[in-house]
């Protein structure tokens, strides 16, 4: 049955079909605004830190284990990769430590992070000097390359000359990248630092020291595969593909960078740092690290908070994107200069 305006007793006004409205969208916070609302997130569950260290551990040794005392050289290898792989996520706690973001005052996790960066080739003394230069200065245009891969503009690369751009080019390739355990922790974080300041980087020689001491008392009482199932091929699966990471967090086809006179921290971080989207078990593995934005905007949110950060605010949910597949990875290592006219990064051949 169909009923009319006066049946029902209704006028012409009182009939007027209520204006249809969208609730308005939140107001985007900027700046220091922003970084105010990411406070609450940098607070540290310290047993949840503990627990997830802990459980770290457990998948780690099991790891070394099977690396060790397989008794398939295949399956020793297959261990190795793996302890390589979670090597990565006991990096990312030495990492948040080295921030603040976790264990603090704790001298029982200060003995063992130093001892993990040791391990790990990353001496606190010179990750500390060189990541905190990073994170004041990230993705800022001319001298941002300290703890960074370097990275200059069309203008400059134009200048360069030939020796220049052969040694930029090497620096950013993925042999160098990929290679991270060689060039970037051998020798960029443990050899060159000492020799340029021994004073306070006498942990570079140490680290070595315990590296291939390690390696070679594992070959005096195994032999020579299960030295390096346990201890090279690790290294360099967590150091190169660490590496790699951190470039392809800062040098993505959607970055938007700044000069030193425009550069703005909390812009640095959504528009240079990207989100690596990855399977739910590789998030696992690499720490969060990948809600690299997230930990740029506050670098004291613990690397389990990161997703919950990110969820919560929608300043954080439109970050440039970077995968694992290997377009996209092609696509990174094509971003060779910054061009500041065309406002992105361009390949070798369009930079001239």
């Amino acid at each position: 049955m169909i009923f009319s305006s006066a049946l029902l007793g209704l006028s012409d006004t009182q009939n007027q079909p209520e204006a249809l409205s969208e609730p308005a969208p939140p107001k985007m916070r900027t700046d220091s605004e922003l970084v105010r609302a990411t406070k609450e997130f940098a607070k540290e569950d310290r047993a949840k830190s503990w627990r997830l260290l802990i459980e770290t551990a457990v998948v780690l040794f099991a790891l070394a284990a099977g690396a060790v005392f397989a008794p398939i050289w295949w399956v020793q290898l297959l261990c190795g990769i793996a302890f390589g792989l979670v090597q990565i996520r006991a990096f990312i706690f030495y990492h948040d430590y080295l921030h603040g973001a976790i264990f603090k005052k704790s001298k029982l996790a200060s003995a063992i992070m130093s001892c993990l960066g040791f391990y790990q080739l990353s001496v606190r003394s010179v990750w500390k000097e060189t990541h905190d230069y990073h994170h004041r200065n990230n993705s800022k245009l001319f001298g941002s390359s300290i703890g960074s891969f370097p990275l200059v503009t069309t203008r400059l690369w134009r200048r360069m000359s030939k020796k220049q751009k052969l040694l930029y080019r090497a620096a950013r390739h993925p042999i160098n990248v990929f290679g991270g355990y060689f060039t970037v922790f051998l020798i960029g974080m443990a050899i060159s630092p000492f020799k340029r300041d021994p004073k306070n980087h006498w942990g570079g020689p140490v680290a070595l020291l315990l590296h291939f001491g390690l390696f070679g008392g594992v070959w005096a009482l195994t032999n020579l595969w299960t030295a390096l199932c346990i201890i090279i091929i690790p290294h360099i699966v967590a150091l190169g593909l660490g590496s790699f990471l951190f470039f392809a967090q800062h040098n993505f086809p959607d970055c938007k960078l700044r000069g030193r006179a425009d550069w703005d921290y909390t812009y640095a971080a959504l528009n240079s740092s990207s989100m690596f989207d990855m399977p739910g078990w590789m998030h696992w593995i690499t720490g969060n690290i990948g809600y690299h934005h997230v930990h740029h905007l506050n670098h004291n949110i613990p690397f389990y908070r990161l997703p919950e950060a990110m969820a919560a605010m929608p300043e954080l949910q439109s970050p440039g994107r970077v995968t694992w597949h290997p377009k996209v990875i092609a696509k990174v290592f094509s971003c060779g200069v910054w061009d500041p006219e065309k406002s992105r990064m361009v390949t070798y051949q369009e930079a001239g």
